[in-house]
C-alpha cells in the first residue's frame, strides 16, 4: 500500500506479541480512541488501517469498526488500475482503500457487518447499515456479497451491486455492455451500471455537466448528479 506510516507511533508496543486481526480486536484489548492502527488480518504482515471506534456514540455493541474506505477532502486519485484497487492504495491518515485482497483476507472466515457513513456539503449526515458482507476471493473477482439492509435514513444503494465482481478501467467485469469503470471514472462492483458510485470523482457537491460521476449514494439524495462531502465504508464483527 501506498501509506504514509514512518511516522506512526507503535500504538500497542514493539515488544508485543498482540496481533490483532481487526479493530475489534484492539477495541477489546481496551484501545477504544479513534485512530491509525495495524491489524494482522494476512499473517505476520502488518496493515495499517483507521479504527473507527465507536459510532454515534450511542450504543456499545456498536464499537470497533475497521474501515476499508473513505473519501474526505479529494486529497488521493480514485481513479486507478486494477492491481492498485487489489492491493490497496491511498493515505490511511485521510482517504484510502484498504484493497480487496485485505478485504477478501478479513471477511473470509469472520462475518462482517457494514455501515456506510455519509455527509453532503450542507453538513447533513446519514448512514446506511447492513447485517452482512465480505468479498469473494480474486479467483472469482472479488465479488461482493452485501445483504440484510438494517437500517439508516441514507437508505439502500448497495444490494444493487449484490453479487457483482469488482471492475476498473483495465479489468471490466461488471454486467454492462460498456464499461462501466470507464464511463463513471471509478473502481467498484458495477453493475449495469450503478446506484452507488463510492469511489468516483471527487466532485463539490451537485454538478450535472457530467453526469453520475461523482462519489455517489443515490437512494439518499435521490440524484446520481449528487457527491457527497465524505463517504466512510466500514466492518466489524456482529455482537
Amino acid at each position: 500500500m501506498v501509506f504514509l506510516v514512518a511516522l506512526l507511533p507503535d500504538v500497542l508496543g514493539s515488544d508485543c506479541e498482540f496481533k490483532p486481526f481487526d479493530c475489534s480486536d484492539i477495541y477489546k484489548s481496551g484501545q477504544t480512541v479513534s485512530g491509525i492502527y495495524s491489524i494482522y488480518p494476512l499473517g505476520d504482515d502488518p496493515v495499517w488501517v483507521y479504527c473507527h471506534m465507536i459510532s454515534d456514540g450511542k450504543n456499545e455493541d456498536n464499537v470497533g469498526w475497521t474501515v476499508i474506505q473513505r473519501r474526505m477532502d479529494g486529497s488521493v486519485n480514485f481513479y486507478r488500475p486494477w492491481n492498485q484497487y487489489k492491493r490497496g492504495f491511498g493515505n490511511v491518515e485521510s482517504e484510502y482503500w484498504l484493497g480487496l485482497e485485505n478485504m477478501y483476507q478479513l471477511t473470509r472466515k469472520n462475518k462482517y457487518m457494514l455501515r456506510v457513513d455519509l455527509e453532503d456539503f450542507t453538513g447533513k449526515k446519514g448512514f446506511a447499515l447492513y447485517s452482512s458482507f465480505s468479498v469473494g476471493p480474486e479467483t472469482d473477482g472479488y465479488k461482493l456479497h452485501v445483504s440484510g439492509f438494517i437500517a439508516g435514513e441514507a437508505g439502500d444503494s448497495l444490494t444493487y451491486h449484490n453479487n457483482e465482481k469488482f471492475s476498473t478501467f483495465d479489468k471490466d467485469q461488471d454486467s454492462n455492455a460498456t464499461n462501466c469503470a470507464k464511463q463513471y471514472l471509478g473502481g467498484f462492483w458495477y453493475k449495469t451500471c450503478h446506484a452507488a458510485n463510492p469511489n468516483g470523482l471527487y466532485l463539490w457537491g451537485e454538478d450535472g455537466t457530467h453526469y453520475a460521476i461523482g462519489n455517489i449514494w443515490k437512494t439518499w439524495k435521490n440524484n446520481l448528479a449528487f457527491a457527497l462531502k465524505s463517504i466512510m465504508m466500514k466492518i466489524r464483527r456482529p455482537s
